[in-house]
């Protein structure tokens, strides 16, 4: 029954919590027992099963509770399989969904090897453009994921191509993550190539794009400040902060803290 395997998914997480407090008792039964179903489960027939174990997966990713080899033996190739372009639609829009959720969670090595060239292909897909809104969406964390040089080799060419897509939600996603992007490229790529393009979004057709961009800009404008001198700063949660100076500190040091925070792209996009 599906509603039994969805409940079976949705206790595989405090089963593995419990399994690393007590490591020493039962060194392997998570690696032995668990992992499998949950690998399985990811193509399960059963949509509401498939998503409770992605939901799991995610859970045991982020409590950092899967070993780095079921990352790159179990885990990445069923993902890729699912997002392979003779995959079935709902699988594939489903696997490059968490293949985007999981990438700020493995190392670096691993996204830029086993994921980011079928991401870059995902970005491409001229078959769903469902695909294709969820990479827009998610481009700024995949940018953050693998760093600044794969980012101007291999990203920046498909989020030019993302920007100009015929389908209007797909440049205003892009419009939304344009600070996230911007954040990791070089001050010269952002001057030459995302300045311009940064200025054909906000120069849209669609008003939703351009009312998407104009909310940007300020973000846009902030990543080609110096941070040092500038006080600007990302925290964890993606959003961009300024950094009161000491001067400023101690003049309020009575009164409630007035830092300034501008959501980013992610935040908006999500």
């Amino acid at each position: 029954e599906p509603t039994v395997r969805t409940e079976l998914m949705e206790q595989i997480p405090p089963i593995a919590i419990f399994l690393q407090e007590s490591r020493p008792k039962f060194p392997t039964a998570f690696f032995e027992y668990l992992m499998p179903i949950v690998v399985r489960y990811l193509t399960d027939v059963n949509n509401q099963v498939r998503k409770a174990g992605q939901e799991a997966l995610l859970i045991l990713l982020e409590q950092d509770l899967v070993a780095q080899s079921d990352i790159e033996n179990k885990v990445c190739p069923i993902l890729l399989d699912l997002s392979a372009p003779d995959s079935d639609d709902e699988y594939k829009v489903e696997a490059v969904n968490i293949i985007c959720k999981m990438a700020s969670m493995l190392s670096r090595t691993t996204v830029e090897h086993m994921l980011l060239p079928r991401f870059c292909d995902l970005c491409s897909d001229g078959k769903l453009f469902q695909v294709r809104k969820i990479c827009a969406a998610n481009f700024g964390d995949i940018c953050n994921a693998v760093g600044q040089e794969a980012t101007e080799r291999l990203l920046i060419p498909k989020f030019f191509e993302l920007c100009s897509d015929s389908v209007w939600g797909m440049r205003k996603a892009c419009a939304e993550c344009f600070m996230a992007v911007s954040y990791t490229t070089s001050p010269e790529v952002r001057r030459s190539k995302l300045s311009p393009l940064f200025i054909s979004l906000i120069s849209d057709t669609c008003r939703w794009v351009r009312q998407a961009a104009f909310q940007s800009l300020g973000p846009f404008i902030s990543t080609f400040a110096n941070p040092s001198s500038a006080g600007l700063y990302i925290r964890e949660d993606g959003t961009l902060s300024i950094r009161p100076s000491a001067q400023d500190v101690n003049s309020n040091s009575c009164q409630p803290s007035n830092n300034i925070t501008l959501m980013s792209s992610n935040a908006n996009a999500a």
